[in-house]
C-alpha cells in the first residue's frame, strides 16, 4: 500500500478506517462542534489544521452556517478528499491552503486571524520540537481571545497504564472488524510512527507557547482532547 499522509491509512480509505481505529471517533468531532458554540458561538473565521478529509469542517459548516473556514494539511490526497467532500456545500465559504504542516504556517494565512484553530488527531506525528513549533504557529496565528481545540492520542501515566490502554484499543478494533495483523501492526506505531504525550506534558507544552487558559474537554481510553484561549 502506497502511503500518502502520516496515518496508517490511504487518503481514500481514512474515513471508514478511522471510524475502526480511534474510538468514539465521531462523538469527538460533535464534542469540539459543542464547545466552539459554547466558548466562541460568533466565529467569523475558523481553522483547521490537518484537515484530513474535511470531515471535522463539514459538520461545523451546518452548524455555523455564517463562519468561514480556512482548511490546510500536509497531504495533497487528503485535500483532495476534502475538496471532494465539500464541493456540492456554499464554495466561498472555504479557503484552502496549499499542502502545509503546522510548524510552517507563518505568514500562510494572508492577514486573516481566526477566532477558532483546530487541530485534530495530527499533532501526535510531530517529535518535541515540531509539535511546540506547530502549537506556537496555531497560538499565533489566533485573534487575541481566540479558540485552540487539539484532540491527540495521549501517553498513559505508567507502563502498566501503557499496557492495559493498548490491549483495550486492540479489542476494540478487533470487535469493529480489523484483523488481528492489522491492529498488530497499528499498535507498534505507539511510540515508533506517532509520539503521544501525557495530559500533564499537554497543559504544560500549551502554556509555555502562549496560552493563559489550558483546559482538558474529552478523555476515552487513549485520546484526549483539549482546548486553550489565547
Amino acid at each position: 500500500m502506497t502511503k500518502d499522509n502520516a496515518t496508517p491509512h490511504t487518503a481514500a480509505e481514512y474515513d471508514l478506517s478511522v471510524r475502526q481505529t480511534i474510538p468514539f471517533y465521531e462523538e469527538i468531532q460533535a464534542e469540539v462542534v459543542d464547545l466552539v458554540k459554547t466558548a466562541q458561538p460568533d466565529v467569523k473565521w475558523w481553522f483547521d489544521t490537518g484537515c484530513g478529509t474535511g470531515y471535522l469542517v463539514a459538520l461545523a459548516s451546518a452548524a455555523f452556517p455564517r463562519t468561514r473556514f480556512v482548511l490546510a494539511d500536509p497531504s495533497e490526497q487528503m485535500l483532495e478528499q476534502a475538496r471532494s467532500r465539500l464541493a456540492a456545500r456554499n464554495g466561498p465559504r472555504w479557503r484552502f491552503l496549499e499542502p502545509i504542516g503546522n510548524g510552517e504556517l507563518a505568514g500562510r494565512l494572508a492577514g486573516l486571524t481566526p477566532q477558532v484553530t483546530t487541530a485534530i488527531l495530527c499533532h501526535h506525528y510531530l517529535r518535541p520540537a515540531q509539535r511546540r513549533q506547530a502549537l506556537r504557529a496555531c497560538h499565533d496565528t489566533l485573534s487575541d481571545g481566540g479558540l485552540f481545540v487539539t484532540v491527540e492520542n495521549v501517553a498513559p501515566l505508567t507502563e502498566d497504564g501503557t499496557s492495559i490502554g493498548l490491549a483495550r484499543w486492540k479489542r476494540r478494533q478487533l470487535r469493529l472488524g480489523r484483523s488481528e495483523p492489522v491492529v498488530d501492526d497499528h499498535l507498534t506505531r505507539f511510540g515508533t510512527k506517532y509520539f503521544p504525550i501525557t495530559i500533564d506534558e499537554h497543559v504544560r507544552l500549551m502554556k509555555e507557547v502562549g496560552f493563559r487558559v489550558v483546559e482538558p474537554f474529552w478523555l476515552s481510553q487513549m485520546q484526549v482532547g483539549l482546548y486553550g484561549l489565547k
